[in-house]
């Protein structure tokens, strides 16, 4: 802690020899939060101890919290955990959505002012320091067997808020006295919090009687969520089909944009639209298409890779990318029930929900999509007895569409009208939108399950 403390009031010999300001520090602390983020994330995708759920917020990608089983790049190095992605990119969103655009919007009119030799040579020692720790103490030393991604997350987070409030000290200065008061102030309140942090990482103990709940390591640490195979071999197997689990997958791409970043992004490209420039409808429209298909690859890895396995009287689900099982259940104590899937209905492939099964959330999964579920269901012995899905319903979808149709009467009649000026037209379309989409989207659901 003392070798952490020393680095932390290193810029007051800045300030005494380079003639450091407040915009300096900032600048110094916004390279070190910035590459501890990185190297957090990087230390959270190969954590091997498991994460309690966050429950109060949407993670991005959160179905792969449930993906047991880690990659390995090559042989004899650590695993990248899927299920710990939703994490990193929780902090990772933060700062692309938030801190960047403002510090790069900043730092355009006062950046040239505060560079010097001694600013960048301590910005090339912090960058060294953290990536020495890195490969040394994280990498060669297997720490990452000891720890979670929530766990490694309370670092950056921490050295965050330390961030926004250099920030706040910088923008509220003014006169040479009070930079100097101010910017004192500030590397003592870093140096505490990065001790706090060192702290807190290693020794697991409260200091000074502080932080019982912050330290606990039942908050942020379980047991790795893995589960151990059957020792029965495998009497049968079926794998999953793959085009119905892309094609189910394109509904959820919505949950891409259901955050903050999807929220600006969408933003951003109405504006473009409205600014008509090419170049920022291309970025926009790039930077969709590439949310859509990390969301389409996501749910794909969550359920396209996985081969069901017989193994005397258990049903195992094995993911053949990761070669790990991702839950396993008593065939006979668990109950299966045919889903009414779309793609199902439009390929005539077939999904099941098996319930009842141990050390999975809701205890419900899900079973395919299979190319045939009917020889399936023989193959693997399970016992479902009906495997049809219910019959085609013309007039349900004709009473969806034309609820579907009445939906729509409000923005057509508002576009057509030429007594509405585009601008009230467009105000009214940003408060009803939210509420006439849902309900379109719930109708347009509807109708494909019974076609």
């Amino acid at each position: 802690m003392l070798a952490v403390a020393c680095v932390n009031l290193f810029p007051l010999v800045g300030v005494a020899v380079w003639e450091w300001n407040l915009t300096s520090l900032l600048v110094l602390y916004w390279v070190e939060a910035f590459v501890t983020v990185l190297i957090a994330v990087a230390k959270a995708l190969l954590a091997e101890r498991g994460s309690p759920d966050i429950t109060n917020d949407i993670e991005p990608l959160h179905e792969l919290r449930a993906k047991r089983g880690g990659w390995e790049p090559r042989p004899n190095w650590p695993s990248i955990y899927p299920r710990n992605i939703p994490l990193a990119l929780t902090i990772l969103g933060f700062w692309a959505v938030f801190l960047v655009p403002m510090t790069l919007l900043f730092w355009s009119s006062s950046l040239g002012s505060v560079l010097s030799v001694g600013l960048l040579a301590g910005i090339l020692g912090l960058v060294v320091a953290q990536v020495g720790e890195f490969v040394t103490e994280y990498l060669r030393d297997e720490r990452y067997t000891e720890v979670s991604a929530r766990e490694i997350l309370r670092t950056p987070t921490l050295l965050t808020f330390s961030l926004v409030g250099v920030g706040l000290l910088t923008v509220g200065s003014s006169g040479s006295d009070a930079n100097l008061l101010l910017f004192v102030v500030a590397v003592l309140g870093k140096t505490l919090v990065s001790v706090y942090s060192f702290y807190a990482e290693r020794v697991e103990q409260p200091l000074f009687g502080l932080g019982d709940r912050l330290l606990d390591e039942a908050e942020v640490r379980e047991t790795p969520p893995e589960i151990d195979l059957p020792d029965a071999p495998v009497d049968a197997r079926v794998r999953v089909a793959r085009t119905p689990v892309i094609l189910t997958s394109l509904p959820y791409i919505v949950f891409g944009f259901a955050s903050q970043l999807g929220v600006i992004v969408l933003c951003l490209f109405v504006l473009a639209l409205t600014s008509g420039r090419l170049s920022w409808i291309a970025i926009t429209t790039l930077v969709i298409l590439a949310i859509a298909g990390v969301r389409i690859l996501s749910y794909y890895l969550r359920y396209g890779t996985i081969e069901y396995q017989r193994r005397g009287e258990m049903l195992v689900a094995y993911d053949t990318l990761l070669e790990a099982p991702q839950w396993k259940t008593d065939i006979e104590r668990s109950s299966f029930s045919v889903k009414n899937a779309i793609a199902d209905r439009l390929l005539e492939t077939g999904t099941l929900t098996i319930s009842g099964v141990e050390n999975v959330e809701g205890s419900d999964v899900q079973f395919g999509p299979v190319v045939d579920l009917d020889q399936t269901v023989e193959t693997l012995g399970l016992p479902v007895r009906e495997t049809e899905r219910p019959e085609q319903d013309l007039g349900v979808v004709a009473a969806v569409g034309l609820l579907f149709l009445f939906f729509l009467v409000l923005p057509v009649g508002l576009i057509l009208d030429p007594d509405v000026s585009p601008e009230f037209a467009m105000a009214l379309g940003a408060v009803f939108a939210p509420f006439i989409l849902f309900h379109a989207a719930v109708l347009l659901w509807v109708a494909l399950a019974r076609v």
